[in-house]
């Protein structure tokens, strides 16, 4: 059970808004939306609830599983920015084709990830520590967690990075395994590589040769 949860852990180390010409409308947000919206703790929740789900015995098929956790991934991770501080000072000169296209590939790549990580049947148990941490940079917030099991309960650190993204409040922009091992920098330097001869295909095509192991396992 520990080699499972050591290989989960290392797998979690996994929008475009467009302006309108029309005068801007103040946005109503409940108080209760609100409220989740100005807590970095309330996206990990609403992840560690889905992975819990997912990975129940009886869960459903690869596919549905992906179609369930979709939505949740869209909300709790600012997937862009994970995607562009990976990629570094060359995603700024992408096409916006190409931005889209890899977009879409690393959004497939994270839901294959977790899925994959959390098994029906894993038995993973996830803790959220109650108190949130500054980062040491850019305002942003710590939210340090567990992730174990029903044999290791205290399991493994992974902690999240957030930032707060206007109206969707705070979203993930890197994971921190063990509390200092970047999941960002690790895809740096897969990314770097794949992108040495200034072709875009080469990382959409690592990107889905990963998703493949990923459904496969």
């Amino acid at each position: 059970m520990k080699h499972v949860l050591k290989t989960t852990s290392l797998a979690l180390c996994a929008g475009l808004v467009a302006a309108s010409a029309l005068p801007a409308l103040p946005v109503l947000i409940p108080p209760a939306h609100a409220a989740a919206a100005s807590d970095p703790q309330a996206p990990i929740k609403a992840l560690y609830a889905e992975l819990t789900r997912i990975e129940a015995k009886n869960s459903g098929s690869f596919e549905q599983r992906a179609q369930e956790l979709g939505p949740v991934i869209d909300r709790v991770y600012d997937l862009e920015a994970i995607l562009s501080s990976s990629i570094g000072p060359h995603y700024a000169t992408l096409s916006a084709e190409q931005k889209q296209t890899l977009l879409a590939t690393f959004r497939q790549f994270t839901i294959a990830r977790n899925l994959s990580s959390f098994k029906p049947g894993a038995d993973a148990r996830f803790t959220i520590n109650p108190a949130v941490r500054d980062a040491p940079v850019g305002g942003n917030k710590i939210v340090d967690t567990q992730i174990g099991s029903s044999d290791d309960p205290s399991g493994t650190a992974v902690n999240y990075v957030m930032h707060l993204n206007g109206a969707k409040g705070y979203q993930v922009v890197d994971v921190l395994l063990n509390g200092n091992i970047s999941q960002v920098g690790m895809q740096h330097s897969d990314f770097r590589s794949a992108l040495a001869g200034g072709n875009v295909q080469n990382l959409i095509d690592l990107l889905q040769k990963k998703i493949k192991v990923f459904s496969a396992g």
